[in-house]
């Protein structure tokens, strides 16, 4: 019973986590409403036909989709894989109603990890609260981007664990190291994964120094076996999920293009997987960075709520607009004017914790603070991506897998990690301190931290508060005569709002810190115990960043469930468009990149940042570059008619796009392409080619019925032979279809090379001609082909994914060793137990 009390405080603080959690999203505890996130929606709409085939099929998984992107695997859309025990475990960690449940592991992982750092439970658990209110952490819950919060989460735990082992605590560091690895990994944003291990080199930097120096090398040697095998237990854990992914990456945008050219006709100079501007387009401005201390430094997010009595709005009022209606356009203010396209929020880690951390600095006394000091540093450089080009570039094109991330201002997410450890560090110290130095490294503190704010203060003038997207904003709201007349205004009073937060956000910044020093000061004076200056300090922290976190994650993101679980309404155009109960594909040329039209219909298009190579290639290098139709014109020639005489789109036809969908004043409207090819036909010539470039090259201009571009040096058999007969007797027809098994008859007096328009991936699709497996190939660029004898047929293609079932081995094995090494562990661990009481 005495050994179960001491854990009392701690159980306190997870009810505490619990309790917190839910207060933040109080509306998941209401029947009928779920939390709206914007990501997830588009997810919904791209797993619509993966899901639609697991409630038809009692379960089942497909492993591939065909409801986007012309057809790819479901690896990175919520694929369920066999034996995947971690997933069941992380379930029942995560047992809070979505999103409060990724709100309590951030709270808990970070807890876990204070707690090993040897903070008291009471800073602990503050400390939690600050990580897990960091702004961006609750940013990303709102714009639905789970999986990243999901493995952020885990991240502290991992760093306990290394620890926890570097301290010689090799079975508990152990067992901690190898459960976050397996969660981390199940969480399945490999981007945080891989930037957290930039802090873990840190980490690992400092220990084996140290111990080097120590000449301990039996325990770095026994560390490093420990680490070794949580490592591998922990990745086989997740093999499958592994596995897949690493094999469909080559295939998809994260992999490096075989094509020698740029969509413009510029020569690719780089190594890289990506374009350099695609992994820097979002990059963090370097002044924009003290956002960090300041929220609204720079406007805060790209739509800033605000509110009556502000300069636009009182602009609107000048200009007679009634107030209801100069509201509406002022909550949609586009207050950022940082470097960055879009920004949902400031990544804001708050001002008392910036505050704290300073102190760590000067007054604690444990190296390890340098390690994590090391680690956001490195983090802060890396986020500014084009802004520090010398670093990014030197990054992208040597350092292994950093070319497969975009969106490099996330990785802030480790500075945002270090930061809160090295504050709760600090306000472990103060405690430890006699009188004298409390003092001195308080006042210390403030004047750093002061210095900074009042300098900032004094840029204001170095600054000139334009957005580079205020001039469209003008035109949207006052049409394109209006925002000459009044456009100069309403910028010149959006500029003056934006100078009003920069200027009421330091002030803001500096209340808090000013509130936390008094709080601590009133301490050297005994006018304070420790317990309630904690309280007092922490409060603040959690205050200054619940307010800001307010304004952009609230009660108002919560909808009716019905809405998350049919995000999308049906228009008049998807239902005119859904009467025909064909075979045949949707594009939308203004979303092609959304997945609205996957959640309706088979589409060319969809939400994913793992889209499949070849298919995007096929639109980014043709008509949405504007080098071989002008989709402009369609719009202008709406009628199929006109539509018809503007000629056959190879990449629609051999892709069996039969509908267009484009915006009209009054909806969707549909255009009819009846040049589509169908599911699948027989041409009469193979067009040899030896590189991707002439196979891309001749796709997009191609007579697609009859002729097909096949890579001769990839697929020699394929090109045997390159003429065939076909007359208007041979057919080839699509029987029966599901995602992962289509069935087709053939009838063809000669032999024939059939094309079938279904995205080509060679690793776990099989073709097979009257049940005898037959080989495949990859043909105009993107789709399969197939010799297919003379006579009648029954064609299928199954899709059996070897790596699945390998995966799922390695995953049941690795589970049983895991029960092994946990059973082992907590056997030794209570042996040892019992020793020391025996001792005692």
């Amino acid at each position: 019973m005495k050994n179960i009390s001491k854990y009392y405080p701690q159980l306190l603080a997870v009810l505490g986590f619990i309790i917190v959690s839910l207060i933040y999203f109080y509306p998941v505890l209401q029947p009928n409403k779920a939390f709206y996130q914007s990501d997830i929606a588009q997810y919904t709409g791209m797993a619509k036909e993966q899901n639609d085939f697991r409630k038809a099929n009692h379960g089942e998984e497909p492993y591939w989709t065909n409801g986007a992107f012309g057809g790819m695997p479901t690896y990175q859309l919520g694929a369920k894989y066999p034996y995947n025990f971690v997933k069941t475990i992380d379930g029942v960690i995560r047992f809070l109603p979505r999103p409060a449940d990724y709100l309590f592991i951030y709270f808990l992982g970070f807890f876990i990890l204070l707690r090993v750092l040897k903070i008291d439970t009471l800073k602990a658990f503050f400390g939690a609260l600050a990580f897990g209110f960091s702004t961006y952490l609750i940013v990303i819950l709102g714009a639905g981007h789970n999986a990243k919060a999901h493995t952020i989460a885990y991240m502290p735990v991992i760093i306990a664990g290394i620890i926890l082992v570097f301290r010689k605590r090799y079975i508990t560091g152990g067992l901690l190291t190898l459960f976050a690895v397996a969660l981390e990994i199940n969480a399945n944003h490999f981007q945080m994964t891989y930037y957290l291990l930039f802090l873990l080199l840190c980490i690992g930097i400092y220990y084996v120094i140290d111990i080097v120096k120590q000449k301990d090398y039996k325990h770095l040697g026994t560390s490093m076996g420990v680490f070794a095998i949580a490592g591998i237990v922990g990745l086989g854990l997740n093999a499958t999920s592994l596995m897949a992914t690493a094999e469909y990456t080559n295939y998809s945008i994260r992999g490096k293009s075989e094509i020698s050219f740029k969509p413009d006709g510029k020569a690719v100079t780089s190594n890289a997987a990506m374009d350099h501007s695609y992994i820097t387009e979002y990059s963090y401005g370097k002044a924009e960075s003290f956002n960090l201390i300041v929220p609204g430094l720079f406007g805060g997010g790209t739509v800033e709520k605000s509110k009556e009595g502000s300069k636009v709005y009182d602009f609107f009022l000048s200009l007679g607009v009634p107030p209801n209606e100069a509201l509406q356009y002022v909550e949609k203010t586009p207050s950022y004017w940082g470097d960055q396209p879009i920004v949902e929020a400031p990544a804001y880690i708050g001002a008392v914790v910036f505050f704290l951390a300073v102190f760590a600095l000067f007054a604690d006394n444990r190296k390890l603070k340098y390690a994590f000091l090391a680690g956001g540093i490195i983090s802060l450089l890396l986020s500014w991506g084009k802004n520090l080009p010398g670093l990014t570039d030197f990054f992208i094109e040597n350092v292994p897998l950093y070319d497969k991330f975009r969106a490099v201002s996330s990785i802030q997410v480790v500075l945002e990690l270090c930061l809160p450890v090295l504050a709760f560090m600090g306000l472990q110290t103060f405690f430890k301190l006699d009188k004298k130095d409390q003092f001195k490294y308080l006042w210390q503190s403030v004047a750093v931290v002061g210095v900074v704010l009042v300098g900032l203060l004094f840029a204001k003038g170095s600054f000139n508060f334009e957005g580079t997207r205020d001039a469209y904003f003008a035109e949207q709201i006052f049409g394109p005569d209006g925002a000459k007349q009044v456009g100069p205004g309403y910028i010149a009073a959006l500029k003056e709002q934006r100078m009003d937060l920069y200027t009421g956000d330091i002030f803001r910044s500096l209340l808090f810190i000013l509130g936390a020093a008094v709080a601590l000061w009133l301490v050297t004076k005994e006018k304070l115990k420790e317990t309630t200056a904690v309280i007092v300090v922490g409060l603040l922290v959690v205050l200054d960043l619940f307010t800001i976190d307010r304004k952009y994650v609230n009660a108002e993101d919560f909808v009716p469930a019905r809405q998350m679980e049919q995000p999308f309404e049906m228009t008049a155009a998807d239902a005119e468009i859904k009467k025909d109960e064909g075979h045949y594909r949707v594009y939308e040329p203004f979303a092609r990149l959304q997945g609205r039209t996957s959640y309706y219909h088979q589409s060319v298009g969809g939400y994913s940042a793992v889209r499949p190579r070849r298919m995007d290639e096929l639109f980014t290098y043709s008509f949405e570059k504007g080098t071989n139709i002008d989709i402009s014109q369609i719009i202008k020639n709406l009628d199929q008619q006109s539509f018809a005489m503007t000629g056959a789109v190879p990449q629609l036809d051999l892709l069996n796009v039969k509908y267009i969908l484009l915006p009209g004043q009054e909806g969707d409207i549909v255009v009819t392409n009846p040049f589509a090819s169908g599911p699948a036909w027989f041409v009469n010539k193979i067009q040899p080619v030896t590189t991707a470039d002439e196979e891309l090259k001749s796709a997009l201009k191609l007579d697609v019925k009859h002729v097909a571009v096949v890579n001769k040096d990839k697929f020699p058999d394929a090109v045997a032979k390159t003429s065939f007969v076909v007359d208007s007797t041979a057919t080839i027809k699509l029987d029966t279809y599901e995602p992962n098994h289509l069935v087709y008859s053939s009838s063809n007096k000669n032999e024939g090379f059939a094309l079938f328009s279904e995205m080509y991936y060679g690793k776990g699709w099989n073709a097979y001609i009257d049940g005898k497996a037959v080989p495949h190939y990859q043909a105009d660029y993107a789709i399969r082909a197939l010799n297919v004898p003379a006579g009648q047929h029954k064609i299928e293609f199954k899709f059996e994914p070897q790596v699945i079932k390998t995966g799922g081995i390695i995953s049941l094995i690795s589970f049983i060793i895991f029960l092994g090494l946990l059973a082992a562990g907590i056997w030794y661990e209570r042996k040892q137990a019992v020793r020391q009481e025996a001792k005692a």
